[in-house]
């Protein structure tokens, strides 16, 4: 269906078929979703997929989430002031990333998003595409994935793009944990992050697997 509303003129359109599986037809994909099918079907995993144009709204957004049957994640690609130590940082929508609390966790020092050059070079994405499955491109480990407590206690669930925002896939989160991360030699850290107080509808690039495209003061980071 194409959708669009008076408060955001831009149309997109979602697939509201739910697909298992790889496309049939892989001519128009790019070689890292390919890559990222191939894994999957390799560890023997199931999972569904979900096809729509890049999302430009938070309800378009939650619209691929409700069609997938899971909660909205977010996938934040995080750096140190230094540049020399990078993250993935995956967290409900419920709650937020304050630079405090999260560099106390980890011992690292003041943390702000990473530049697109980053994550292309480490986990060949480009910025709206930040996924979990990205870290089968660092082989070398550069990328340090940390994962909200939430996530693991209460989301059976997992939503992700394939390394590339024009499909959404939903797999266990026990896969991720007990099947693809060991396949990709990533370990993870559990964190903790506060709850929100914001609306949901004041949050802006927030999807199954979209990274950060507004730059907020690193004093208070709230991400959207």
């Amino acid at each position: 269906s194409e959708t669009s509303t008076s408060q955001d003129p831009v149309s997109y359109y979602i697939d509201h078929t739910i697909y298992t599986g790889r496309p049939a037809d892989t001519t128009d994909r790019l070689p890292k979703e390919i890559r990222t099918y191939d894994l999957l079907d390799s560890l023997g995993i199931t999972y569904t997929r979900a096809d729509h144009d890049t999302l430009p709204t938070m309800e378009a957004c939650q619209e691929v989430g409700k069609l997938l049957g899971i909660e909205i994640a977010k996938n934040l690609f995080l750096r140190n002031t230094q540049k020399t130590a990078f993250y993935l940082l995956i967290l409900p929508g419920s709650k937020k990333f304050k630079t405090a609390a999260l560099s106390k966790q980890i011992g690292s020092a003041r943390l702000s998003f990473a530049e697109p050059e980053f994550m292309e070079q480490y986990l060949n994405i480009t910025p709206g595409s930040v996924s979990v499955l990205g870290l089968m491109n660092d082989p070398e480990n550069k990328v340090r994935l940390l994962i909200d407590k939430d996530i693991l206690e209460n989301h059976p669930y997992f939503g992700c793009h394939p390394c590339i925002n024009t499909s959404s896939l939903k797999f266990r989160t026990e896969d991720l944990l007990n099947k693809i991360l060991p396949a990709i030699h990533h370990n993870y850290t559990i964190v903790d992050l506060p709850l929100r107080r914001t609306s949901p509808s004041n949050l802006a690039d927030t999807s199954l697997t979209h990274s950060q495209s507004v730059q907020i003061p690193e004093a208070d980071a709230t991400v959207p």
